[in-house]
C-alpha cells in the first residue's frame, strides 16, 4: 500500500536519522530498509536538500548521491552544538498558524493527528507571542477538493473502500462507482490511483472532478499490482492500447510534448505526424477540438469522423 503525505514526511524524518548514523549508505540497502523503491528513495533525497534549521549557507542538509551510495556532507548541522533558538518573522509566525488551523478543520483528518496539530499550534502560540494576535483575524476555507482529499487519505490509511460519483469529461457524463484506493498522485492536479469495482481494472480519478464521496465500511482490497512510475506522465499507455494517429501544425507541436507517444515524425510545414497509444481513444475528441486549425485525427477513421461531427455540432450550437 503506497503511503499518504504525513507517512512520507514521517519517514523522511526516520531517513534523516538513518543516513546520519550511515554515512555512505547504499541506495539498494536504505530503500530496502525502508520497504521502497529506489525510485522512490531518489525523490526522498532531491527533497531533503531544501530542509535544514534555517535558508542560510551551510545550514540546509548537503545530501546527495551518485546513484549508488548516499553522502552526507554537513550532518554536523543538525547537531546540539550548531543549533540556534528558532526565531520566526511576523509573517512566518502568521502563515503557519492560519494555515494549521485551517488544516485542522478538514473533514475527514485523522483524529490523532488533529490533536498533534493542534497541540503544535498551541506551543506556536505561546513562541510567537503577540504576533500570534494577527492570525486570529484570518481564516482560510478548502474548496470542495480539500474535502475529497481528506476522506481518500483516510481510506487509505483505514484500508477503507471509497464510493464516489465521478465526472468524465471524455464521455461527458456522472457515473457512481465503488473504488479501493491505492494510492494519492500529483501530476498537475490531485489524483487518486484506484482499482475500480465497476470496471474490475486500474484506474485514475482526479479529484476536482469527484462530484460526491463516501467513505464506506467495507474493506479496501485492491489486487497486487505493480505501482507505475508516474512521474513522467500519468497516462502511460500499454503496448496492446489501439493506436491513434494526429497529425498536428507548427502550433500544435506541444501535443507531442504533453502526451506520451511512439513516434513523432517531421512533417514539410514545420509541424508533426504523431503516433500514440491509448486504451480510450473517444477521449482524444477533446484533443481534436482543442487544437481547433492546428490538427486533426487522422487515423482510426471512426475517430477522425466523430472528431469532425463534435466540431461541426460545436460550431452550429455558436450559430444558434
Amino acid at each position: 500500500m503506497a503511503a499518504n503525505a504525513i507517512d512520507q514526511t514521517r519517514r523522511m524524518l526516520s531517513l534523516v536519522t538513518y543516513l546520519r548514523e550511515r554515512p555512505g549508505a547504499h541506495v539498494s540497502d536504505v530503500a530496502r530498509a525502508f520497504g521502497i523503491t529506489e525510485d522512490e528513495l531518489i525523490s526522498d533525497l532531491d527533497v531533503l536538500p531544501l530542509c535544514g534549521t534555517s535558508f542560510r549557507g551551510g545550514d540546509l542538509l548537503d545530501i546527495d548521491t551518485d546513484g549508488d551510495r548516499i553522502w552526507w556532507h554537513n550532518p554536523a548541522a543538525l547537531s546540539a552544538e550548531a543549533a540556534e533558538p528558532l526565531r520566526i518573522a511576523s509573517d512566518e509566525a502568521t502563515a503557519l498558524l492560519v494555515a494549521a488551523r485551517a488544516v485542522a478543520t478538514l473533514p475527514g483528518l485523522r483524529e490523532s493527528d488533529r490533536l498533534a496539530l493542534l497541540r503544535a499550534t498551541a506551543k506556536l502560540e505561546t513562541a510567537a507571542g503577540e504576533m500570534a494576535g494577527a492570525s486570529a483575524r484570518l481564516n482560510v476555507t478548502f474548496e470542495s477538493e480539500g474535502g475529497v482529499f481528506a476522506d481518500v487519505d483516510r481510506a487509505i490509511s483505514e484500508r477503507r473502500r471509497l464510493w464516489i460519483r465521478y465526472y468524465s469529461p471524455a464521455r461527458d457524463e456522472v457515473t457512481e462507482r465503488e473504488i479501493d484506493p491505492i494510492r494519492l498522485v500529483s501530476v498537475g492536479h490531485t489524483y487518486v490511483e484506484a482499482w475500480c469495482r465497476r470496471s474490475e481494472a486500474r484506474r485514475t480519478f482526479r479529484l476536482d472532478r469527484v462530484a460526491e464521496i463516501r467513505v464506506l465500511d467495507e474493506a479496501s482490497a485492491p489486487p497486487e499490482i505493480e505501482l507505475r512510475d508516474l512521474s513522467e506522465a500519468l497516462v502511460q499507455p500499454a503496448a496492446e492500447d489501439p493506436e491513434v494517429v494526429v497529425e498536428v501544425g507548427p502550433g500544435g507541436r506541444w501535443v507531442a510534448e504533453y502526451y506520451p507517444h511512439d513516434s513523432a515524425e517531421e512533417l514539410p510545414d514545420g509541424g508533426l505526424r504523431i503516433t500514440l497509444r491509448t486504451p480510450d481513444p473517444s477521449s482524444l475528441r477533446r484533443l481534436a477540438l482543442r487544437l481547433g486549425g492546428d490538427g486533426h485525427i487522422v487515423a482510426p477513421a471512426d475517430l477522425a469522423d466523430s472528431a469532425r461531427d463534435a466540431a461541426r455540432e460545436a460550431l452550429a450550437a455558436y450559430e444558434l
